[in-house]
């Protein structure tokens, strides 16, 4: 093990084993989605393909059921996207990430449309029409626009998006169905309030546990939450400090487990905007410096570690394929290893459809 230089290749299979891509963990969904500090989910469907990837015997059936009784919900949090956290997460990390979710309202347009109007006063407005009961974010925005006919639906909706802690319901997100975008209250839907400690300091340990060593501005592009450094000078008394081949300081949590550079990292199919892949400033650790440019944010192949390729399924009339494009030419035997993991893939994300197997496009 390395002293105080980390190489790429052990920041890499440290990341992997962390984020238990080496090999697949015998662990429970809801937490797996924890340990991970919640899975990207613009996509409702992508996290059981990430789980999938991490997981022995992952069976989809089981998230289904966990969304559907709200044990695990889809929030707006890290970098204000969608995230499918727990819901104890869910109710813990929404405080510490309400700045990143309310800057919106003064880099979008909708901020602009609606800066006339008094903050506290169209997040109360808000807060009554959606505790109606839930409803699509167009929906909030016409209840809202009888108030306020001056200003553009659309502009509500996401201004009031951006001010009100909301998650979306089931049975969007469930295995297999496909429904409209329908919000609620956090607090409401489950039943608890927020925690009202908005201290990064935890959320930053977490991060470090399971994405570290990291610099603080790779985390900073986990969550996009600005005024770190206080926390992290808090924090760094009890954390341990490598530098990587760039000199570059890495922080980590005391006990973090490194990997051996020469470990084996077999092939892995990773979801669109997987948070394995997203989630440092410095993503060499994951995409080779020749493939930065590369469509990275996509479904992604890794090979010995690397993103090193996309994947995509297409489905017409029934029969599913799932579409590899390398992005360099592999060898027979690396084809050979990502062809029959994308058939253990087909056979879960297809498995009651016929499918024509596996095509590599140039």
């Amino acid at each position: 093990m390395a002293g105080e230089v980390l190489t790429r290749r052990e920041l890499n299979r440290t990341l992997l084993g962390r984020q238990m891509l080496l090999e697949r963990r015998a662990m429970a969904a809801p937490e797996a989605i924890g340990h991970l500090v919640g899975m990207q989910a613009q996509n409702p469907l992508d996290p059981y393909i990430g789980l999938w990837s991490r997981l022995e015997g992952f069976d989809p059936e089981e998230l289904s059921e966990l969304v559907a009784s709200g044990a695990v919900v889809r929030a707006w949090l890290m970098r204000g996207t969608i995230h499918l956290v727990t819901a104890r997460d869910c109710l813990v990390l929404r405080p510490v990430m309400d700045s990143v979710i309310r800057a919106a309202l003064t880099a979008q347009r909708f901020g602009q449309d609606t800066a006339a109007i008094d903050r506290s006063e169209l997040a109360a407005a808000a807060r009554e029409v959606i505790g109606r009961g839930p409803m699509t974010r167009a929906e909030l925005g016409r209840a809202l626009a009888e108030r306020w006919p001056e200003v553009a639906p659309d502009a509500l909706g996401l201004a009031a998006s951006s001010l009100v802690p909301l998650l979306q319901v089931p049975p969007r997100g469930t295995w297999g169905a496909t429904h409209r975008a329908t919000m609620a209250l956090v607090d409401e839907f489950l039943g608890e309030p927020l925690t009202d400690d908005d201290s990064p300091d935890e959320a930053i340990l977490r991060y470090l546990r399971t994405y570290g060593p990291a610099a603080p501005k790779d985390v900073r592009a986990w969550c996009y939450k600005t005024g770190l450094r206080d926390a992290i000078d808090r924090l760094r008394p009890e954390l341990r400090t490598f530098r990587d081949e760039s000199g570059t300081e890495l922080l980590d949590v005391p006990d973090g487990e490194l990997f051996e550079a020469e470990l084996e990292a077999p092939p892995r199919f990773l979801p669109e905007y997987d948070n394995a892949v997203l989630s440092h400033d410095d993503r060499s650790r994951v995409i080779a410096p020749g493939n930065a440019e590369r469509p990275w944010w996509k479904g992604t192949v890794l090979v010995d570690g690397f993103a090193a390729g996309t994947w995509r399924f297409e489905r017409a009339e029934g029969p599913m394929t799932l579409a590899i494009a390398p992005w360099s030419e592999w060898p027979k035997r690396v084809r050979d290893q990502v062809a029959a993991e994308g058939e253990r893939l087909l056979g879960f994300a297809a498995a009651d459809a016929p499918r024509t197997g596996i095509r590599f496009d140039a």
